[in-house]
């Protein structure tokens, strides 16, 4: 569905992203994890249409979107503070984009979504009135209204903890496979990306360390970098990882 052929980013004299080559498939939840700095929303940005590459082409379905502006792509992301508009209820806010785009969706998939997200006890209240949890959500309904070919998330679950962080979670994936809606999210956090992921990329140095299932992570890391990141992350053993792993349920 998404493909990035042989894509750098240089920054003046400093190489951000390096010979980034890979695809996504339709319907994929892909995770972007790694340390500070290594690139992950840069990447993101290209994606979306925000940056351009230096060098190389991004094609989605087959068609190179390299140079086509960000409004036309049909990707939407939801950012890591949410952007919600203060003076809009949260109805208001979910609904928003549909005033330039009507016919994105009917008011009973409006409906489906909001009953989906159990956001209909709070569609009245005013942002500043929600949690955080709820927050997010309103965020991601209204992204998913107008209908995304590609939903982006920008750490997604930073703001959150506990049960609250574990349900966002657990909708994330539901909604993505429900929606079959391709999915790419950034994060710094190996345990998100574990268990949300059908496959995890792990950036390093401005380059790919490795793209690969989270079992495959686990079991057969790429290098003694991704080795050392993923536990050092979550300082704990690589058996108590492999816990975590098989207890989340992941797709792959």
């Amino acid at each position: 569905m998404l493909e990035l052929d042989h894509v750098t980013r240089k920054f003046r004299n400093t190489v951000v992203l390096r010979d980034m080559t890979f695809a996504v498939r339709d319907g994929e939840i892909v995770s972007i994890l790694g340390p500070s700095g290594c690139g992950k929303t840069t990447l993101l940005n290209i994606i979306l249409g925000i940056l351009s590459p230096t060098e190389g082409r991004i094609l989605c379905d087959g068609q190179d979107v390299t140079k086509v502006p960000m409004r036309e792509r049909g990707f939407n992301i939801v950012f890591q503070d949410y952007a919600l508009f203060p003076n809009l209820d949260a109805l208001g806010n979910i609904v928003y984009g549909l005033r330039n785009r009507p016919g994105a969706s009917t008011r009973a998939e409006v409906d489906d979504l909001i009953d989906l997200l159990d956001l209909r006890p709070h569609l009245q209240k005013r942002i500043s009135e929600l949690s955080g949890g709820q927050k997010q959500r309103v965020a991601i309904a209204r992204t998913l209204v107008l209908k995304p070919r590609l939903l982006l998330l920008d750490e997604p679950l930073s703001a959150l903890d506990g049960m609250i962080k574990e349900s966002i979670k657990a909708r994330i994936r539901a909604i993505a496979r429900r929606f079959r809606l391709t999915t790419i999210i950034v994060t710094h956090d190996p345990e998100e990306a574990l268990s949300l992921s059908d496959r995890i990329m792990i950036l390093h140095d401005a380059r790919i360390a490795q793209f690969a299932p989270p079992s495959e992570i686990i079991s057969d890391p790429a290098d003694a970098f991704v080795s050392r990141f993923i536990c050092d992350q979550l300082r704990i053993k690589r058996e108590n990882i492999r816990k975590i792993f098989e207890q989340s349920g992941s797709a792959a």
